[in-house]
């Protein structure tokens, strides 16, 4: 059935299908690879500061309204086997070419914002590792700076992302965290680790749920891209058969090592000195194995980091690239570099935003936390969309999810991405310039379109080339 719906689609638009080569396992890989990242290495000493000792506990929370989540990705994944994801499902549902450009422009700056976290939390690891002097201020902005500089410079040359690259990379950052679990594990063995703290509140002033909410917030960051597999979707052999085991494997894996690295790490180093700078399991490793090599870990710490950064730019560049060439951003950020056959002015225009935030906002939690903020918005309409698209039957067996998973889930994404659920302003405001940028941009383009006669933009999602944001 998907091979003829594959054939029907060739046949509508004249262009040959994408290559199909991602069985379960290889599909497996691609999940975990794109959830583990900045966001357990980086953000693990700032949900402690909020719940102390109970760190482990809103990695758990957030995991659970990933799943949740993640079985309306099913739905639409197996019923809608194609690429572009969320703006795909949202078009679909609603129809109105604005909210599907502000759905795009949103995972869209979501990358911009992870890239920026991955590129602080890049510089505060070559910081310790290099042991440069310093770990606040101009010299780790100055080094993120470089750090993105040479993100962009990668991103122009032209960089084919493959399945083995990934499954490289994957193997990278899992294995920095299976270190983590292990230091943890010998020292329980030892009797060095103190375990006790695993169960120890320390919310502030705050009520305990309120705090577990804040903390959840910031540790969603960490289980965002599982969302990217669905745009796989065309690559994967029998998408409708492995989609739904597969996802579902990959995040309870993810969500089983974080909430190990978590306990290793809280038992090892206290959540006062956890939430000291932005290298948490730099430091657990220091305490739990002092005499492990702690610049080969930084290293790997570095490794998937940046990972996570190109990754995200390729993706925002290319988004941006693609709402420019059908008529919704101005046709200057669609300009193709001759020699490269890369998308020179997209990628200037989202470095400079990169540039921005780095400069201007700076700290990994505001960064991390609008990335999750922008993401659980889009998660709230996809949830949202499942349920509208139920009138909308298609002539083939998919998953279905129990209708209160989508509602549970659109009701606790939208809940976590207000105010209520402890989310700091500067999020807001962060998200609201990113926006606001993008809406200007369309006002421009309909008025450029005007005056040129250039044909008006209607957003396909189909043909949009970019990726949801990894961590």
């Amino acid at each position: 059935m998907a091979e003829s719906v594959r054939s029907e689609q060739e046949s509508a638009n004249g262009q040959p299908s994408l290559k199909r080569v991602m069985g379960p396992g290889l599909l497996l890989l691609f999940i975990i690879g794109d959830i583990l990242g900045t966001g357990i290495y980086a953000l693990t000493g700032q949900v402690a500061a909020q719940v102390g000792g109970v760190v482990w506990l809103p990695f758990l929370v957030a995991f659970l309204v990933a799943l949740v989540t993640a079985f309306s990705y099913l739905e639409l994944v197996t019923k809608y086997p194609q690429a572009a994801g969320a703006a795909l499902y949202t078009h679909k549902a609603f129809g109105v070419h604005f909210i599907t450009f502000l759905v795009a422009f949103a995972v869209m700056s979501s990358g911009i914002t992870s890239a920026s976290t991955a590129a602080r939390a890049f510089s505060a690891n070559a910081a310790d590792v290099f042991g440069l002097g310093f770990d606040e201020g101009i010299g780790i902005t100055l080094i993120g700076l470089g750090f993105m500089t040479l993100v962009a410079l990668i991103n122009h040359r032209g960089v084919g992302e493959s399945v083995k690259a990934n499954v490289l990379l994957t193997c990278v950052e899992l294995t920095g965290l299976l270190i983590v679990i292990g230091v943890g594990v010998w020292a329980l063995g030892g009797g060095n680790g103190d375990f006790s703290r695993v169960t120890e509140f320390d919310t502030g002033e705050r009520s305990l749920v309120v705090g577990v909410i804040a903390a959840t917030g910031l540790a969603f960051f960490a289980m965002v891209g599982f969302e990217d597999s669905v745009n796989m979707a065309e690559e994967c052999k029998e998408p409708r058969k492995i989609f739904p085991k597969v996802l579902l494997i990959g995040l309870l894996a993810t969500g089983v090592i974080y909430v190990l690295v978590s306990i290793s790490a809280i038992a090892l180093v206290p959540a006062e000195r956890l939430s000291e700078g932005d290298t948490p399991l730099l430091q657990v490793v220091q305490a739990g194995a002092p005499g492990f090599p702690i610049g080969v870990f930084g290293v790997i710490t570095m490794f998937a980091v940046a990972n996570s950064a190109l990754i995200n730019m390729l993706m925002a560049s290319r988004l941006v690239y693609g709402m420019s060439v059908q008529g919704v951003l101005p046709p200057l950020l669609g300009r193709v570099h001759h020699a490269r056959r890369t998308p020179t002015t997209a990628i200037l225009f989202t470095t400079a935003l990169a540039f921005g935030l780095i400069t201007f906002v700076g700290a990994v939690p505001a960064l991390g936390g609008t990335t999750a903020l922008l993401l659980l918005v889009v998660f709230t309409v996809v949830n949202i969309a499942v349920l509208v698209l139920r009138k909308d039957h298609v002539d083939a067996d998919h998953f279905h999810t129990p209708t209160v998973l989508p509602v549970v889930g659109a009701l606790a994404c939208a809940f976590l991405a207000t105010p209520w659920a402890g989310r700091p302003t500067e999020q807001y405001r962060i998200a609201g310039v990113l926006l606001v940028i993008g809406v200007l941009l369309w006002a421009v383009t309909v008025l450029v379109n005007r005056r040129t006669g250039r044909p008006a933009g209607r957003l396909d999602p189909a043909q949009l080339t970019g990726e949801g944001p990894v961590n």
